[in-house]
């Protein structure tokens, strides 16, 4: 019996709560299936089960090699499907993570055209602002505005992403433009709650972020730049939001000179999953229609 072999007698060993159970779905006998899982555990050099003819119990090791197996004869199933298969209909579930707006916006229409074209193919579509593992919440594809705290990825670069400081012409006539960054504290400011998203700017090479008030908080982006547009104060925003509001008149920039660079746009993978047809296929589609648009460039005849 090969190395997976094995593997896979183990982890039915396990799902299945006995040794008994393991040799029925395999068609081997008793003894024969206590005769390998013996063997692996020697091999290893650790103990993965205590076990009867009757039930099972894993050690500690013995749910983390459970775990691993399960997902390696997972991909090495999907590897050999792909391979069998056509490979211009790449078929499976994929796992894909969005920030909430940016994923509402640009990801949905996109995968909705992806599903379109592969109809073998289905996506589950997570949006959320926060940080997330790629490996220990089992995501195949994950789109990152922002800097990468993991070096353990695979990264494709697709754009950048300039977030500005805006408010209605008529609040800048009755407030004033903040000069400088610190004058925020005498403004009323529109602020987008979800974790990870600041007020920050570079000054004297450096990067700060300054007390604001808070007229107005909400955890939908959207909705504060509604609120700027009325009227109601300044919004930090990403310029792909605003920019029919500024060409239209509607919003004005402020703070242009303390502006940040903008944010890195990245498709991330993780080296720990193996790259099926399926995701390399998605992960082409949304390289090249995410790549080809500009979510940094604003209004030519806007001012500071």
């Amino acid at each position: 019996m090969d190395r997976n072999d094995v593997l896979a007698l183990f982890v039915k060993a396990v799902d299945g709560g006995s040794l008994s159970a393991a040799a029925r779905a395999s068609g081997l006998s008793l003894p024969s299936v206590s005769r390998h899982i013996t063997a692996l555990e020697e091999r290893i050099g650790t103990r993965l089960m205590i076990r009867t003819t009757r039930s099972l119990a894993l050690t500690e090791a013995g749910r983390v090699y459970h775990l691993h197996a399960k997902r390696m004869l997972a991909d090495l199933d999907e590897v050999e499907a792909g391979l069998l298969a056509d490979a211009g209909a790449p078929a499976g579930t994929v796992n894909v993570w969005a920030p909430t707006l940016f994923g509402r916006v640009f990801v949905l229409p996109l995968l909705a055209r992806f599903l379109a074209d592969n109809p073998r193919v289905s996506v589950d579509v997570t949006l959320l602002d926060r940080d997330f593992n790629l490996v220990e919440e089992g995501i195949d594809l994950a789109i990152r505005v922002g800097p990468l705290r993991d070096s353990n990825l695979i990264v494709r670069r697709v754009g950048s992403l300039l977030w500005v400081v805006t408010a209605a012409p008529g609040y800048l006539e009755r407030r004033g433009a903040p000069a400088a960054p610190d004058d925020l504290k005498d403004h009323d400011c529109l602020l987008f709650t979800q974790p990870g998203y600041e007020w920050r700017f570079r000054k004297d090479g450096r990067t700060v972020r300054p007390a604001v008030r808070a007229r107005m908080r909400a955890n939908a982006l959207d909705a504060v730049v509604a609120a700027a547009v009325a009227g109601a104060g300044l919004a930090f925003a990403p310029a792909w939001q605003v920019r029919d509001h500024i060409a239209d008149g509607r919003l004005k920039i402020v703070l242009r000179d303390y502006e940040v660079p903008p944010l890195p746009i990245n498709l991330l993978l993780s080296h720990t999953r193996l790259l099926s047809t399926k995701v390399r296929r998605l992960l082409e589609f949304l390289a090249r229609e995410l790549g080809a648009r500009d979510f940094s460039s604003l209004p030519a005849a806007e001012g500071g």
